[in-house]
């Protein structure tokens, strides 16, 4: 009989190893439950929420008036049943158990001993008792005791349920694992706030619990006048008689004014620590839920323009900086940033460079810098667009073979610049006023998509002009293994062929650019529609 149990045992243990629907779905209620990255886990944790305010709301009204027999179905049945079920799945997905029943199987077929089914199932029991001892656990059971109205004795524990929205509050949980690096300053506050109290309390009572106090009647009275007075609290209701009392009271004050600014000292040491932690966690929450996110790594003043760039074009983008000045130079313009250090490879894995990066752009002031993150973004994704800034032409090239798709050398721009000034001062004059933006015109490039209405036309069949646009130059795209390979054709002849993937660089007025590529778009999903 025991080798049939342990037979079916081991294998409907080996069919839930292989079955993925059963993998997908603990998978499913374990994200909902404990990953904080798991997007539904937010809605999932503010219905939880609701429930329990819900429940406590109902049951300490219940205290004095008993509320309509709907509700008290609702907190009875509804209530308790999503807290038990919380509970088993919190239970179930602890760990796996099929997985302790595989191990102790191949262990006794490979030292070829015998399977021992007590072994396996205390080595369950072990797991699940772990978790059911936890806190949180314990928490989680005690508060679904208050449903029991015919015990009136266990609405006490209805206390239980407010503390289970420690589970679903990142505000509280961060607050208390801010006081949790104090622990042993904590402990060692509360110890001494005992000893003084308790020896407070024995002064008191000697001097003043013989009859010469009439509100001190027993030990307890003195711990209750000790502890009021060392929290500063003060109630007024014992004060001491004697001249040795209010000595004691004297020392005891100032005990508690001493322990009171230590606390306030360890707490605000704790968040100090802590802040530039919460501060990443809250920039990537808000980051994370972006895609074809732009990094820009720097913050030097080529950074600082990128970045106001970015922000006008309505793009995603965040700063990575490991200054801290910059850090803060950053944050008080407004933008979301990352205290980091790009070259190192665990900044960009935290990012999730391959899902949701869009491109890395490299505008610190050191060339060797850059030339790191290149190759840090590369290794890690070789499609990311990386976009990288060099002052010298020999440091160039290590970038294009470390990975940079394209450069940027601002001083041989100023240089190209100033070399227009001099020799054509109006053209100059004209070419700053569209790179500033300072009038409405500007530059701008726009890729033809599949079926939009220039897809498969020639230059000359679409009216540019007319358009309040001047078309400048088009990108072909090379039929290469690098998608993002194009050449370019300076003002182009009225027979080029436009076809889905190339770009347009055109120029115009703000408005003009935005209704053409309106209709561009316009035009892909009329198509979309049709088709």
């Amino acid at each position: 009989m025991k080798h049939i149990v342990v037979k079916y045992l081991v294998a409907f243990s080996y069919f839930l190893e292989s079955a993925h629907r059963y993998q997908k779905i603990k998978k499913f209620f374990n994200d909902l439950l404990n990953n904080d990255d798991y997007p539904y886990k937010k809605y999932f944790d503010v219905f939880m929420v609701l429930i329990i305010l819900s429940s406590v709301t109902i049951l300490v009204i219940d205290v004095k008036e008993h509320v309509a027999d709907w509700l008290d179905y609702y907190d009875l049945y509804i209530v308790t049943t999503i807290f038990i079920i919380e509970y088993l799945l919190r239970l179930w997905v602890h760990d796996d158990v099929h997985k302790v029943i595989i191990t102790e199987y191949e262990e006794s077929q490979f030292f070829e001993k015998p399977f021992k089914l007590t072994k396996v199932f205390r080595d369950i029991a072990l797991k699940k008792w772990a978790y059911m001892t936890s806190v949180p656990a314990i928490i989680d059971l005690i508060a679904i005791l208050p449903s029991y109205r015919e015990i009136r004795v266990l609405r006490v524990f209805v206390l239980f349920r407010a503390f289970k929205m420690l589970r679903y509050s990142k505000s509280l949980l961060q607050f208390f694992e801010i006081l949790k690096s104090k622990k042993i300053e904590l402990y060692t506050l509360v110890t001494l706030l005992s000893f003084f109290t308790l020896i407070a309390s024995v002064m008191i009572y000697v001097f003043e619990g013989n009859g010469t106090n009439p509100n001190i009647n027993g030990l307890f009275d003195a711990v209750y006048w000790a502890l009021v007075t060392i929290t500063t609290v003060g109630y007024g209701d014992i004060t001491p008689v004697t001249t040795e009392g209010r000595a004691v009271s004297m020392l005891i004050i100032l005990t508690g004014i001493g322990a009171i600014s230590f606390l306030t000292s360890i707490i605000v040491s704790a968040f100090n620590e802590k802040l530039p932690e919460i501060k990443e966690t809250r920039v990537m929450n808000q980051i994370m839920k972006k895609k074809d996110l732009n990094l820009v790594c720097g913050y030097g003043k080529i950074g600082q323009l990128v970045s106001k760039k970015l922000q006008d074009a309505g793009e995603s983008f965040l700063v990575i900086e490991s200054d801290p000045v910059k850090v803060e130079k950053a944050e008080l313009d407004g933008f979301h940033v990352l205290k980091a250090d790009a070259t190192k490879s665990d900044t960009f894995l935290k990012l999730k460079l391959c899902q949701n990066v869009k491109s890395v752009i490299c505008v610190t002031h050191d060339d060797i810098i850059n030339v790191f993150i290149t190759i840090n973004a590369r290794s890690l994704c070789k499609d990311v667009e990386i976009i990288a800034r060099c002052s010298d032409k020999s440091v160039a090239k290590k970038l294009k073979l470390a990975g940079a798709n394209h450069l940027i050398m601002p001083e041989e721009i100023a240089g190209l610049l100033g070399a227009v000034y001099i020799g054509q001062p109006v053209a100059f004059e004209a070419l700053q006023a569209i790179l500033t933006q300072k009038r409405t015109a500007r530059i701008d490039e726009v890729e033809i998509k599949l079926g939009s209405f220039l897809d498969g036309l020639d230059v000359g069949d679409f009216d540019f002009s007319a358009n309040r646009l001047v078309l400048l130059a088009v990108l072909k795209r090379l039929k290469s293994v690098d998608k993002n390979s194009h050449y370019i054709i300076f003002n182009p002849p009225e027979e080029t062929e436009l076809k889905a993937g190339d770009i347009l660089v055109i120029m115009g007025y703000s408005v003009s650019i935005a209704d053409f590529k309106g209709r561009l778009e316009q035009s892909v999903r009329f198509k979309t529609r049709v088709s």
